[in-house]
């Protein structure tokens, strides 16, 4: 393993943080996951799907709203396992 390993950003794919809200059953606003977000992965990750990436905690939400990921309004929203991604 290269001495330069540990100095690169976490990437995690967007099915973490689906996978997540799952796991907390928890209503969200943009505000309250992106928060979350930052502190289950860190301020330095990046996030990616299969159309986006390089994308930070802010991104990413923004990114799974315009995918159709959510079920609610910016204010009080949640994951529905139904609608989970097959690959």
């Amino acid at each position: 393993m290269s001495k330069f390993t540990d100095l690169r950003k976490p990437d995690i794919h967007a099915h973490e943080i689906l996978e997540m809200m799952i796991r907390t059953g928890k209503t969200y606003t943009n505000e309250s996951l992106s928060a979350e977000i930052v502190e289950a992965f860190g301020e330095d990750a990046t996030f990616h799907t299969c159309s986006g990436h390089g994308l930070d905690a802010y991104d990413i939400v923004q990114h799974l709203w315009m995918k159709g990921k959510f079920y609610g309004n910016p204010e009080a929203f949640v994951f529905r396992p139904g609608d989970r991604c097959s690959h």
